[in-house]
Formats: C-alpha cells, structure tokens, sequence
C-alpha cells in the first residue's frame, strides 16, 4: 500500500530568513518553506521582479556589516526571532584564467559573499536560537568547493571551501544547545546566475553557449544524470532538512549533483 505524506504544514508557526531568495535556488527555497507553512523572509540586493505575498522581503547587501545589522534590527522589530536560516547568498562574478587573472579586489569580494556575510548573519540570529534551544542553520555551499576550477572558479572555490570547514565547526559548537547546522552543495543548476556564467565563458572562449555548457559538464567529469539540477530539487532537500523529520541531523555536508562529483 503506498504511503503518502502531507508535509504542507509541518513549518507552520516557524520564521524562515532566505538570502538571495528572489532568484534561482533561494526563490525556490523561499517558496518551498512557505508551503510548507513557514513565515518566509527573503533578502536581497535588489527588490524582485515579481513580488510573493507571501515573502516578507528586505533589501540589503550582506557583503556589507552594517546591512546584516539592519536585517538582524528589522527581524527582531517585526519577528522576535529567526527559527530557520538559509544562507543562500553567494556569486561568482568573477574572471577566469586563473591566478593572474584576480585581484586583492576579487579575492576580497569573493569571501565577503560566499563566507564572511554567513559568518556574521549566523551571528546575528544564533543568540536567540541559544536562548530558545532550538534553530537550524543551512549554508548553501557547491561541489566546486570540492571539485576547484581553476580556470573558472578560483576564489569561489576557495570560499566555498572555507565555508563548508566553517560550517561543520560551527554546528559542532552550538549541536548540544538545541542549534542544527548543514551545509547543501548543489552541483550544475539551471538558474539565471548559470546561465549568465556560462555566457560570459562562451563570449570568452569564442563557442556557443550550448557548446560551453557541455564543455563545462564535461569538465566536472560529466553528470551521471545527463542534465543540470532544477532549483526546485534542491528546494525539496532544504525542506527536508529543516524540517522535525530531519531532527538527528546536523554537521553533515549534503551533496545533491546528480551523481557527478567523482569521490566515496
């Protein structure tokens, strides 16, 4: 007999903060708490293009202290607290070629995105998660702080790196107070950051954008699965994972990339 769950309001009475949640992977991740019952609060450089009723949206760059603070203030005006946070933010703007290719510039800005604005912003809402003896925290990494690019993905794989060692550091700290933390690292997804990504490596390398996007899985060693990731794929295990069902995890690094990162 098949057995068929309704996890549609197992998030009720819970607050969600979702950075970078207006686009590609945090959207769907927003969205997907939000079904889930969740009070969902997204943040972002820039206001999105369409708005979600049912998102509280805050503008904020994170790189940046004094606009973690000013989340961190609003939250705590109008919610009194974060039960769940996803630290989604993350880019990788930056130019290929290797180490001669970046600056102190690029370097600086690749660790204020993808680890420093996690760093403080868990700063910010784990008091409370102490004070309460509960909170999960999930950092949204990537394979390729396990499978480095260096002609593509230098200081990205770097603090993506740095960023799963902080993570499981920190959840082994705050585990025995009532606080979960994971780290998520999706591998190819088909979202418009991916898209712009491999645009620009096509513009560089004189190809199409089809031809550099099989260039690319070919050279993360191919995706078992024969396809990039929908956003809503990695949205299911977020849920799961913040979820009470979830409640003996903690510490671990999820790896959801369709078979391709080539270890044990």
């Amino acid at each position: 007999m098949e057995n068929k769950q309704n996890y549609s309001e197992e998030l009720a009475g819970k607050i969600a903060l979702v950075t970078g949640g207006t686009k590609g992977i945090g959207k769907a991740i927003a969205d997907k708490l939000a079904q889930a019952g969740a009070e969902v609060i997204v943040t972002a450089r820039n206001n999105p293009n369409e708005t979600n009723p049912k998102h509280h949206f805050i503008a904020a760059d994170l790189s940046k202290s004094e606009d973690i603070a000013k989340v961190a203030g609003e939250i705590h005006e109008k919610f009194g607290r974060v039960d769940i946070l996803v630290n989604n933010m993350g880019a990788n703007p930056f130019p290929g070629g290797g180490y001669s290719a970046l600056t102190d510039e690029h370097w600086d800005q690749a660790l204020q995105v993808n680890l420093l604005s996690s760093v403080r912003l868990d700063r910010a809402v784990l008091p409370k998660m102490l004070e309460q003896k509960s909170g999960v925290i999930i950092h949204i990494s990537s394979t390729s702080g396990m499978l480095p690019i260096w002609e593509a993905t230098m200081p990205y794989t770097a603090a993506k790196a740095a960023l799963n060692a902080y993570s499981k550091t920190l959840s082994s700290e705050v585990a025995s107070q009532g606080v979960r933390v994971i780290t998520v690292s999706p591998g190819l997804n088909k979202t418009e950051a991916m898209a712009t990504f491999l645009a620009d490596l096509a513009k560089s390398a004189g190809i199409t954008t089809d031809q550099m996007s099989q260039n690319l899985m070919q050279r993360v060693g191919g995706v078992p699965l024969g396809r990039m990731a929908d956003p809503e794929e990695t949205a299911e295990l977020v849920q799961f994972l913040v979820s009470p069902r979830a409640s003996y995890i903690t510490g671990a690094n999820y790896i959801i990339d369709g078979g391709n990162l080539p270890v044990v």
